[in-house]
């Protein structure tokens, strides 16, 4: 039986895709909705190393990693991450041209953001933006310095919360609301930073992306988050498109009981476990914190 180390799961032209390692190469799957997948989770989890020149650097100490962490590296790797020493603001310049995007969760939760123009639109599918616009080019001391007026100003925020994403999804609104937020902030964004330094980009197009990540038709009432693996915990069922860095595995038989019901992953969960396939039906070793949609309160009857 095969095993593969999870290294992470990665986007490239609107489609989401897992990749794994077993120590001589990688694979890598796209993550297509509907897939029926049966993953038995193998430990001890172990640092992922560092993507670096297109490829997955194993950690060359093979240190252990806990279970609940969203980061799958060690120290050691993290200090050599790039993408970590460019959030870190650690990276004055490159010599790449970035863009600077705005980006809309849900209402009040509007993003702005950086990613390498190479890099395409992988970001935004990665963050799970549900719509988005580039707003300005140029090289990184000025894209990020337009970065911080923006977010200064009060406009965007330059990090939101994974759970607020998620509580989001239940109420995504229509394209067109989605739509004209981004326009009305892009045009507010265009003025702060008229002579800012950068090529601003005032007709990008608005991009929407909630069909893509299969948000069109909501998600379950209820659901279980995963908050944590444990080796020899077993994830089973059916997937659901990819919303960022997250899954949906509904059940295969549609029951009740441990795992029987849809369950929330957060893929940076996965790196680091070791997987194998199993032909199971239903998850097990898996103990889901419930969520479900917030109640409306009801509006309590006047007086007079």
């Amino acid at each position: 039986m095969r095993v593969w180390t999870v290294t992470g799961l990665r986007w490239a032209d609107g489609q989401a895709f897992l990749a794994a390692g077993d120590g001589r190469r990688e694979h890598v799957r796209a993550l297509s909705a509907g897939l029926r997948v049966g993953w038995r989770i193998g430990g001890p989890r172990r640092c992922v190393g560092v993507w670096s020149a297109g490829r997955q650097r194993p950690c060359p100490y093979g240190e252990s990693v806990a279970a609940e962490a969203k980061n799958a590296q060690c120290p050691t790797c993290q200090s050599a991450d790039r993408g970590l020493a460019l959030a870190r603001d650690q990276i004055f310049d490159d010599g790449r041209t970035y863009r600077l995007y705005l980006a809309w969760f849900g209402d009040g939760l509007r993003k702005v953001g950086l990613t390498a123009e190479e890099r395409g639109t992988a970001r935004l599918q990665e963050q799970a933006a549900l719509a988005y616009a580039f707003v300005g080019r140029g090289r990184l001391p000025a894209v990020r310095r337009a970065e911080l007026t923006v977010a200064q100003a009060g406009l965007a925020r330059e990090r939101i919360p994974s759970a607020l994403k998620s509580a989001a999804w239940w109420s995504p609104g229509g394209e067109a609301e989605r739509r004209a937020q981004i326009v009305a902030l892009r045009a507010e964004v265009l003025r702060l930073l008229d002579g800012h330094g950068l090529r601003l980009l005032a007709d990008d197009p608005v991009v929407d992306q909630v069909a893509m990540y299969g948000l069109t038709g909501g998600v379950p009432e209820a659901y279980g988050e995963v908050k944590a693996l444990a080796d020899g915990a077993v994830l089973a069922g059916a997937l659901r498109p990819a919303i960022g860095g997250h899954l949906f595995v509904d059940p295969l038989d549609g029951g009740d009981g441990e795992g029987g019901g849809p369950l929330l992953l957060d893929s940076r969960l996965l790196t680091g476990w070791a997987v194998s396939a199993v032909p199971a039906q239903r998850c097990a070793g898996i103990e889901p914190v419930p969520r479900a949609r917030p109640v409306a309160e009801a509006e309590q009857d006047s007086l007079f």
